[in-house]
């Protein structure tokens, strides 16, 4: 069953976080035992240190929902060993005529060539030509003929090389084998048997024949093999007996990873002829095989969003999955499907209000660990309750998940907003913790929002932070950016801005000085800061 992605924002704060792991465990839970909470970004340290009070594991980092290797369904023939037998491969090809080509692997499972029925092909007809054999494992050459060696007990031979040739009468001297270079193939002749022991020839092949053993007893020097092969079988399955490792593709080997993009993969192919190539794990490990045909409908992933409707937040690759559902608490955006689907989206304070509430719908109460998660993340959301955005209903389901979980919220409140300045943070972690990008009206701006008890302490690395911002805003053209430092005692936020100065003033009534200005009761970024930017730019 595939796994069905449940995710929030980008720079995901706590309510985003614990939505995802929230719905994923409800949806689990009723039976759909396919719904993997996941995040697109750092987990910040408010987030971290509610897990760890709650004895709960982050969810699963995931960089992008594209389309890759591993949704495809490809092909998963056995990968043979280098040191398999030519004829145990031909089996294995015929087997299966719609795979192309098989993988040829090295002793560690690592990709070693690529081998076809056009290679074994185009081998036999070269034996044609050439009927000379090197080196021809007897370990093989016994597996492949079914036979036994007969003076084995005097022949201490581990490969056979020479001319292989079936002996003929005696009269045709000029077809007669001379020398040690050579591979008889014989029926019940015993000239001939007489005759290569002689010569001392490399190996001698009785076919179908029961002889005399005083005619290769104490024989040293030959190699003699008996077979219930017919001559001209086991002159072919000579030349089969050669280890795959010999003729195998081993040159211009095109292969591609299970994380490798299969728009990145189409381009490739484009450049190349084969009909199929091997794909490797993150190990290196040969895992499969992928035809131009498996490239034609490819399995997309699915996701279910959470806390966020809108493509600049969410995860990169969107347009590659299937959206199946959204769960939200902002304003809609631009996120477009398909298909119809499943959209919840209330006027609420916290995503996790709307999550609990699904909750006590399907007359599922939470665990004690994930109801202290829930009422956490409407306290951290709403601003201890301070926010706009915040509703009675947020207040009822935090009340109902704090007495599950069987806890203070005044006291969960103020541990949180203690949390998320932690001691040692860099700059740059704490703008992104909480930021988001936006665009309105022709204008691309950032966001970022710090909620904490104690305001002084942040403004006090106020030129740190514009130092990152500029950098960022820089490099991401934004036309501005800014951050709001919420105090929760003082019921407003210290807004630190770059850019158009005009902004503020035109938006917010307030000038700048030295980048900063003070906004009284602002507490929600989504409620109070972005519905006056879009007013302004109409």
């Amino acid at each position: 069953m595939e796994p069905i992605y449940v995710t929030g924002h980008r720079n995901p704060d706590t309510d985003s976080i614990v939505s995802a792991m929230a719905y994923a465990a409800l949806r689990n839970a009723l039976g759909d035992r396919n719904f993997i909470p996941a995040r697109l970004g750092h987990v910040s340290d408010e987030t971290q240190y509610l897990l760890n009070r709650f004895h709960m594991e982050a969810p699963r980092h995931i960089r992008t929902v594209r389309t890759q290797v591993r949704d495809l369904e490809f092909d998963t023939p056995p990968s043979l060993s280098h040191a398999v037998t030519l004829d145990r491969a031909w089996e294995i090809l015929q087997a299966d005529r719609t795979i192309p080509a098989i993988p040829v692997t090295d002793d560690e499972g690592k990709l070693y060539g690529m081998l076809s029925p056009e290679d074994i092909a185009n081998y036999d007809m070269q034996t044609i030509g050439d009927s000379t054999v090197d080196s021809i494992p007897v370990f093989n050459l016994l597996s492949v003929l079914e036979g036994e060696i007969l003076n084995e007990n005097h022949c201490n031979t581990d490969s056979i090389s020479g001319l292989v040739s079936i002996a003929l009468p005696k009269s045709r001297e000029n077809l007669l084998f001379a020398g040690r270079e050579n591979i008889v193939i014989c029926g019940k002749q015993e000239d001939m048997i007489r005759r290569a022991i002689e010569e001392k020839v490399n190996c001698l092949i009785l076919c179908q024949a029961e002889v005399d053993e005083s005619l290769w007893q104490g024989v040293k020097d030959t190699c003699i093999i008996s077979t219930p092969a017919d001559p001209f079988r086991a002159a072919r399955l000579i030349y089969h007996a050669i280890p795959v490792s010999r003729i195998c593709r081993t040159e211009n080997l095109l292969a591609f990873r299970l994380d490798d993009f299969v728009d990145d993969v189409q381009e490739a192919i484009l450049q190349k002829r084969h009909k199929n190539y091997p794909i490797l794990d993150e190990n290196g490990i040969v895992v499969g095989c992928l035809s131009r045909y498996h490239l034609l409908r490819p399995r997309r992933k699915q996701v279910v969003l959470v806390d966020h409707n809108e493509a600049a937040q969410s995860v990169p690759g969107l347009h590659q999955a299937d959206i199946l559902e959204i769960i939200d608490h902002h304003r809609l955006a631009d996120i477009q499907t398909t298909n119809p689907i499943y959209v919840r989206n209330e006027p609420v304070g916290s995503t996790a209000t709307i999550i609990a509430s699904m909750y006590q719908e399907k007359g599922l109460m939470p665990s004690e660990n994930l109801a202290g998660l829930l009422a956490a993340a409407i306290v951290s959301d709403t601003v201890m309750f301070q926010s706009p955005t915040c509703t009675e209903k947020d207040r009822r389901m935090a009340e109902r998940m704090a007495r599950i979980a069987r806890l203070s919220l005044d006291t969960l409140g103020k541990d949180i907003f203690s949390a998320s300045l932690g001691e040692g943070k860099t700059a740059e972690s704490m703008l992104f913790a909480d930021y988001k990008e936006f665009h309105i009206a022709e204008h691309n701006f950032g966001i970022s929002q710090i909620t904490c008890v104690d305001a002084d302490k942040m403004l006090a690395r106020k030129d740190e932070l514009l130092s990152v911002m500029a950098s960022y805003r820089k490099e991401h053209a934004l036309d501005f950016m800014a951050v709001m430092i919420t105090d929760v005692l003082q019921r407003g936020t210290h807004l630190i801005f770059l850019g158009d100065e005009d902004i503020p003033r035109q938006a917010f009534g307030k000038d700048l000085s030295e980048n900063l200005c003070f906004l009284p009761t602002v507490i929600s970024r989504k409620k109070q800061v972005i519905p006056m930017l879009s007013a302004l730019w109409g």
